[in-house]
């Protein structure tokens, strides 16, 4: 009987799904509330048994990493699905892939055994970002400014907190949540970065503010309107070291 309840135990253990999946296109202009919402229904017209909460109002347990702001394209999101019943990974990706639109794609999975939602694990977020100049600047230039400002002690930006209808502003220095910053392409009119920046909720810096800071503390005059961000990845701590969820 030992093997029955090992078995058991092992599924008892195994019903939650990590899904890493992108949001490009068209899709980058839905709310994280729509997000949920889409999956909620994907899942439910694919034929995943969900499992759902107890109570007046069962809800899916379906969890998100972090929330993407809206018009940010990303190849590195993920998300934890809670399960009634055991469904092979490779099945679980091609039902759901079935029938999420275009700009959604579900690129891995896997069972995960950790019982800390997915939420509390990110810790850091990598990003490309293109930005616009409106004059040009030598590459060498960029990244001596660049360096110049990743050796200040102190970088202070003004952040705005939205919650309903009040609004707190307040300075902070958001230096060590910059992990690195470096230029992958460079052009007459353009230049493209690469960084990674805390994000999750023990500290976050949206790459906007990065942006601001690049234009505050330096001489490179950018198109912050134009600006186009792309979330690469996401990622958790572990012995010291960033890797990804899955």
């Amino acid at each position: 009987m030992w093997y029955k309840y090992k078995l058991y135990r092992w599924c008892v253990l195994m019903m939650i799904i990590r899904a890493k999946f992108k949001k490009v296109n068209d899709l980058i202009y839905i709310s994280h509330l729509d997000l949920m919402r889409l999956f909620q229904r994907a899942l439910r017209r694919a034929g995943i048994p969900v499992k759902y909460s107890e109570g007046f109002n069962p809800h899916p347990k379906l969890s998100f990493a972090t929330a993407l702001t809206l018009g940010v394209s990303s190849d590195g999101e993920y998300m934890d699905v809670e399960l009634d019943s055991y469904v092979e990974i490779q099945e679980f990706i091609e039902r759901l892939n079935n029938v999420l639109p275009e700009g959604i794609r579900v690129l891995n999975a896997e069972y995960v055994q950790d019982k800390n939602s997915i939420m509390s694990l990110i810790r850091w977020s990598s990003y490309v970002i293109e930005i616009p100049l409106t004059e040009e600047i030598s590459k060498e230039n960029v990244e001596a400014k660049i360096s110049k400002l990743l050796n200040m002690d102190e970088i202070l930006m003004i952040k705005e907190k939205r919650k309903g209808k009040k609004i707190t502003i307040k300075q902070e220095d958001i230096r060590d949540k910059i992990r690195d910053l470096f230029v992958l392409v460079h052009d007459n009119n353009r230049i493209v970065l690469k960084t990674t920046l805390m994000t999750g909720s023990v500290g976050n810096l949206k790459p906007e503010l990065l942006v601001e800071a690049l234009i505050k503390y330096t001489d490179i005059k950018a198109i912050k309107e134009d600006v186009n961000i792309h979330r690469l990845e996401l990622y958790i701590e572990k012995d010291n070291q960033i890797t990804t969820p899955i």
